[in-house]
C-alpha cells in the first residue's frame, strides 16, 4: 500500500513536471522567435545605416567635385532673348511658321550648367547642358508620368559675341517630330 500511495503521489508530480517542461519549452521557443524578429529588425536598421553612410559619402564626394563644376564663360552666361521659329513639322502641336519668344538664362547650379527658359516671369523648362568651344548641346525630356513624352534637343553651333544660333528638335511620343531655328540675342542694356 505504501508503494501504491507513493505511486499515486509521484504520478501527479511527474505530470506537473512534464507540464512545466512544456511551458518552459514554449517560453523558450517564443523567446527565440522574438530574438529572430529583433535580429531582423537590427539587420534592416544596419542596412539602412550603411546606405545612409554611403549616401553621405557620395554627397561629400559630389560636394568636393562641385568646386570643379564648369561654369558658362562670361560671354555666354546670363540672359538671352530667344526667337524660335518652326521650320519643319509633322506634329499637330507645331505648325511651320509658328514663332515663340522667351528669355533663356545660361546659369550654373550646385551640380551642373543649365539653361532655364523663362516666359512671362515663369520658368518653362530647364535644359541639361554640355559645352565646348564650338557648340552648346541642350537636352530636355518630360517626366515619365507626363501625359505626353516629349524629348527636346538643341544644338547651338553658331556662337557669336551677341548672337547664338542653332537648331531645336522636338519628338512627341515617338510619333512625330518638329524642327525649329533658334536665334538668341543679348538683351539691350538696362532691360535685364
Amino acid at each position: 500500500m505504501k508503494t501504491s500511495g507513493l505511486l499515486l503521489l509521484a504520478c501527479p508530480l511527474l505530470m506537473l513536471a512534464g507540464c512545466y517542461d512544456r511551458e518552459r519549452e514554449t517560453r523558450l521557443t517564443q523567446r527565440e522567435r522574438n530574438l529572430l524578429v529583433k535580429e531582423k529588425q537590427f539587420a534592416m536598421k544596419e542596412s539602412e545605416y550603411l546606405s545612409l553612410l554611403q549616401m553621405r559619402d557620395s554627397l561629400l564626394a559630389l560636394k568636393d567635385t562641385a568646386s570643379t563644376i564648369a561654369a558658362w564663360p562670361e560671354e555666354i552666361a546670363g540672359y538671352w532673348n530667344s526667337k524660335v521659329v518652326c521650320t519643319e513639322s509633322n506634329c499637330p502641336e507645331y505648325i511651320v511658321g509658328d514663332q515663340r519668344n522667351d528669355t533663356w538664362l545660361f546659369a550654373s547650379d550646385s551640380t551642373r550648367m543649365v539653361v532655364k527658359v523663362i516666359n512671362n516671369n515663369r520658368l518653362v523648362r530647364v535644359y541639361n547642358s554640355s559645352f565646348n568651344e564650338r557648340a552648346i548641346s541642350l537636352t530636355f525630356s518630360t517626366d515619365s508620368s507626363a501625359s505626353k513624352q516629349v524629348l527636346m534637343s538643341v544644338l547651338l553651333n553658331d556662337l557669336g559675341q551677341n548672337k547664338i544660333r542653332g537648331i531645336r528638335t522636338i519628338s512627341v511620343d515617338n510619333r512625330c517630330a518638329a524642327r525649329f531655328n533658334v536665334e538668341l540675342s543679348r538683351p539691350n542694356p538696362g532691360k535685364e
